[in-house]
Protein backbone atom coordinates (compact mmCIF):
# COMPACT_ATOMS: atom_id res chain seq x y z
CA UNK A 1 0.00 0.00 0.00
CA UNK A 2 1.23 3.47 -0.92
CA UNK A 3 -0.90 6.17 0.63
CA UNK A 4 -0.69 9.93 0.34
CA UNK A 5 -2.43 13.06 -0.81
CA UNK A 6 -1.10 12.64 -4.39
CA UNK A 7 -1.59 16.35 -4.92
CA UNK A 8 -0.81 15.67 -7.73
CA UNK A 9 0.64 12.22 -8.37
CA UNK A 10 3.88 12.47 -10.35
CA UNK A 11 6.54 10.34 -11.99
CA UNK A 12 8.56 10.17 -8.77
CA UNK A 13 5.68 8.32 -7.07
CA UNK A 14 5.35 5.91 -9.97
CA UNK A 15 9.05 5.11 -10.26
CA UNK A 16 9.36 4.55 -6.52
CA UNK A 17 6.36 2.22 -6.49
CA UNK A 18 7.59 0.22 -9.47
CA UNK A 19 11.09 -0.25 -8.06
CA UNK A 20 9.83 -1.31 -4.63
CA UNK A 21 7.36 -3.72 -6.22
CA UNK A 22 10.12 -5.26 -8.32
CA UNK A 23 12.71 -5.39 -5.56
CA UNK A 24 10.39 -7.05 -3.03
CA UNK A 25 8.57 -9.15 -5.66
CA UNK A 26 5.21 -7.78 -4.58
CA UNK A 27 2.04 -8.90 -6.34
CA UNK A 28 0.54 -5.43 -6.40
CA UNK A 29 0.98 -1.82 -5.35
CA UNK A 30 -2.27 -0.31 -4.09
CA UNK A 31 -2.37 3.48 -4.28
CA UNK A 32 -4.68 4.97 -1.66
CA UNK A 33 -5.37 8.71 -2.01
CA UNK A 34 -6.29 10.33 1.30
CA UNK A 35 -9.56 12.21 1.48
CA UNK A 36 -8.57 14.32 4.50
CA UNK A 37 -4.81 13.96 5.20
CA UNK A 38 -4.44 14.36 9.00
CA UNK A 39 -0.90 15.79 8.80
CA UNK A 40 -1.30 18.19 5.88
CA UNK A 41 -3.10 21.54 5.81
CA UNK A 42 -5.85 21.89 3.19
CA UNK A 43 -3.92 24.67 1.44
CA UNK A 44 -3.70 23.99 -2.31
CA UNK A 45 -5.32 20.57 -1.78
CA UNK A 46 -7.34 19.53 -4.81
CA UNK A 47 -10.71 17.87 -4.17
CA UNK A 48 -10.46 14.17 -3.31
CA UNK A 49 -12.27 13.10 -6.46
CA UNK A 50 -9.73 14.98 -8.60
CA UNK A 51 -6.76 13.41 -6.84
CA UNK A 52 -8.30 9.95 -7.14
CA UNK A 53 -8.96 10.48 -10.86
CA UNK A 54 -5.37 11.61 -11.43
CA UNK A 55 -4.02 8.48 -9.75
CA UNK A 56 -6.34 6.32 -11.84
CA UNK A 57 -5.09 8.00 -15.02
CA UNK A 58 -1.45 7.77 -13.94
CA UNK A 59 -1.47 4.02 -13.31
CA UNK A 60 -3.61 3.02 -16.28
CA UNK A 61 -1.99 0.19 -18.20
CA UNK A 62 0.26 -1.03 -15.37
CA UNK A 63 -0.88 -4.56 -14.56
CA UNK A 64 0.53 -4.50 -11.00
CA UNK A 65 -0.80 -1.09 -9.98
CA UNK A 66 -4.27 -0.48 -8.56
CA UNK A 67 -6.05 2.42 -6.86
CA UNK A 68 -8.54 2.36 -4.00
CA UNK A 69 -11.18 4.93 -3.06
CA UNK A 70 -11.48 3.42 0.42
CA UNK A 71 -10.41 6.61 2.23
CA UNK A 72 -12.60 8.75 -0.01
CA UNK A 73 -15.66 6.71 1.04
CA UNK A 74 -14.86 6.96 4.75
CA UNK A 75 -15.81 10.19 6.58
CA UNK A 76 -13.39 12.11 8.74
CA UNK A 77 -9.58 12.19 8.72
CA UNK A 78 -7.89 9.50 6.63
CA UNK A 79 -5.98 7.52 9.25
CA UNK A 80 -3.70 4.87 7.73
CA UNK A 81 -4.23 2.44 10.59
CA UNK A 82 -7.98 2.37 9.87
CA UNK A 83 -7.32 1.77 6.18
CA UNK A 84 -4.91 -1.09 6.85
CA UNK A 85 -7.37 -2.69 9.27
CA UNK A 86 -10.08 -2.60 6.61
CA UNK A 87 -7.78 -4.02 3.94
CA UNK A 88 -6.67 -6.73 6.36
CA UNK A 89 -10.29 -7.79 6.88
CA UNK A 90 -10.67 -8.29 3.13
CA UNK A 91 -7.28 -9.84 2.27
CA UNK A 92 -5.37 -12.78 3.71
CA UNK A 93 -2.05 -12.00 2.01
CA UNK A 94 0.90 -10.22 3.63
CA UNK A 95 0.60 -6.44 3.54
CA UNK A 96 3.43 -3.95 3.10
CA UNK A 97 3.14 -0.25 3.93
CA UNK A 98 5.46 2.02 1.95
CA UNK A 99 6.77 5.07 3.81
CA UNK A 100 9.26 7.77 2.94
CA UNK A 101 12.08 8.24 5.45
CA UNK A 102 10.76 11.68 6.49
CA UNK A 103 7.35 10.18 7.13
CA UNK A 104 8.90 7.38 9.20
CA UNK A 105 10.63 9.92 11.45
CA UNK A 106 7.20 11.46 12.12
CA UNK A 107 5.51 8.10 12.71
CA UNK A 108 5.00 8.45 16.46
CA UNK A 109 2.61 11.36 15.81
CA UNK A 110 0.37 9.05 13.77
CA UNK A 111 -2.69 7.27 15.13
CA UNK A 112 -1.71 3.93 16.74
CA UNK A 113 1.79 3.66 15.20
CA UNK A 114 2.57 0.34 16.90
CA UNK A 115 -0.58 -1.19 15.43
CA UNK A 116 0.53 -0.10 11.96
CA UNK A 117 3.52 -2.41 12.28
CA UNK A 118 1.23 -5.24 13.37
CA UNK A 119 -1.13 -4.84 10.43
CA UNK A 120 1.54 -4.48 7.74
CA UNK A 121 5.25 -4.88 7.09
CA UNK A 122 6.78 -1.40 7.12
CA UNK A 123 8.96 -0.47 4.16
CA UNK A 124 10.99 2.72 4.53
CA UNK A 125 12.40 4.40 1.42
CA UNK A 126 15.19 6.94 2.07
CA UNK A 127 14.61 10.18 0.22
CA UNK A 128 17.51 11.23 -1.99
CA UNK A 129 19.16 14.44 -0.89
CA UNK A 130 17.74 14.19 2.63
CA UNK A 131 19.96 12.78 5.39
CA UNK A 132 18.47 9.72 7.07
CA UNK A 133 20.47 7.87 9.70
CA UNK A 134 18.58 4.64 10.24
CA UNK A 135 21.04 3.73 13.00
CA UNK A 136 20.62 7.07 14.75
CA UNK A 137 18.96 7.61 18.12
CA UNK A 138 15.70 8.96 16.70
CA UNK A 139 15.18 6.10 14.26
CA UNK A 140 16.04 3.50 16.89
CA UNK A 141 13.56 5.06 19.33
CA UNK A 142 10.79 4.74 16.76
CA UNK A 143 11.68 1.09 16.11
CA UNK A 144 11.44 0.40 19.83
CA UNK A 145 8.16 2.27 20.27
CA UNK A 146 6.47 0.34 17.44
CA UNK A 147 7.78 -3.01 18.66
CA UNK A 148 10.26 -3.74 15.86
CA UNK A 149 13.64 -5.31 16.55
CA UNK A 150 15.85 -4.19 13.70
CA UNK A 151 16.36 -2.71 10.26
CA UNK A 152 16.45 -5.17 7.39
CA UNK A 153 18.28 -3.55 4.44
CA UNK A 154 17.12 -4.74 1.01
CA UNK A 155 19.89 -3.86 -1.43
CA UNK A 156 19.55 -6.52 -4.14
CA UNK A 157 16.69 -7.27 -6.51
CA UNK A 158 14.52 -10.08 -5.24
CA UNK A 159 16.03 -10.02 -1.73
CA UNK A 160 12.74 -10.96 -0.12
CA UNK A 161 12.96 -11.21 3.69
CA UNK A 162 11.58 -14.22 5.55
CA UNK A 163 7.82 -13.77 6.12
CA UNK A 164 8.01 -13.89 9.90
CA UNK A 165 11.23 -11.96 10.49
CA UNK A 166 10.69 -8.96 12.77
CA UNK A 167 12.00 -5.68 11.50
CA UNK A 168 11.44 -2.70 9.25
CA UNK A 169 12.60 -3.05 5.66
CA UNK A 170 14.96 -0.37 4.38
CA UNK A 171 14.73 -0.15 0.60
CA UNK A 172 16.79 2.47 -1.28
CA UNK A 173 15.39 3.21 -4.73
CA UNK A 174 15.82 5.76 -7.50
CA UNK A 175 14.46 9.13 -6.38
CA UNK A 176 13.47 11.78 -8.90
CA UNK A 177 13.85 15.44 -7.84
CA UNK A 178 10.16 16.19 -8.26
CA UNK A 179 7.97 17.74 -5.58
CA UNK A 180 4.21 18.13 -5.62
CA UNK A 181 4.46 21.66 -4.22
CA UNK A 182 6.69 22.67 -7.14
CA UNK A 183 4.23 21.11 -9.59
CA UNK A 184 1.36 23.08 -8.05
CA UNK A 185 3.39 26.27 -8.32
CA UNK A 186 4.17 25.55 -11.98
CA UNK A 187 0.49 24.89 -12.68
CA UNK A 188 -0.48 28.11 -10.92
CA UNK A 189 2.00 30.02 -13.08
CA UNK A 190 0.84 28.32 -16.26
CA UNK A 191 4.19 26.58 -16.77
CA UNK A 192 4.86 23.16 -18.26
CA UNK A 193 4.29 19.96 -16.28
CA UNK A 194 5.66 17.75 -19.06
CA UNK A 195 8.13 15.00 -18.10
CA UNK A 196 7.13 15.47 -14.48
CA UNK A 197 3.65 13.93 -14.47
CA UNK A 198 2.09 11.46 -16.93
CA UNK A 199 0.64 13.17 -19.99
CA UNK A 200 -2.89 12.18 -19.02
CA UNK A 201 -2.45 13.79 -15.60
CA UNK A 202 -1.11 16.99 -17.13
CA UNK A 203 -4.11 17.15 -19.47
CA UNK A 204 -6.49 16.57 -16.54
CA UNK A 205 -4.91 19.41 -14.54
CA UNK A 206 -5.05 21.80 -17.47
CA UNK A 207 -8.60 20.91 -18.52
CA UNK A 208 -9.97 21.48 -15.02
CA UNK A 209 -7.79 24.42 -14.11
CA UNK A 210 -6.47 22.73 -10.97
CA UNK A 211 -4.02 24.66 -8.77
CA UNK A 212 -4.49 27.87 -10.77
CA UNK A 213 -5.55 29.91 -7.76
CA UNK A 214 -3.51 30.09 -4.58
CA UNK A 215 -5.60 29.46 -1.48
Amino acid sequence: MLGGSFNPIHLGHLLLADEVRERLELDQILFVPASVPPHKPPRDLAAPEHRYSMVRLAIAGHSRFAVSDLELRRPGPSYTVDTLAEIRREADSELFLLLGSETFLDLLSWKEPARLAQLARLVVIPRAGTPFDHEGREAKKILQEIGQEQWIPIRDWGSVPPPHSRGVLLVPVTSLPISASELRRRAREGRSLSYRVPAAVEAYILERGLYREET
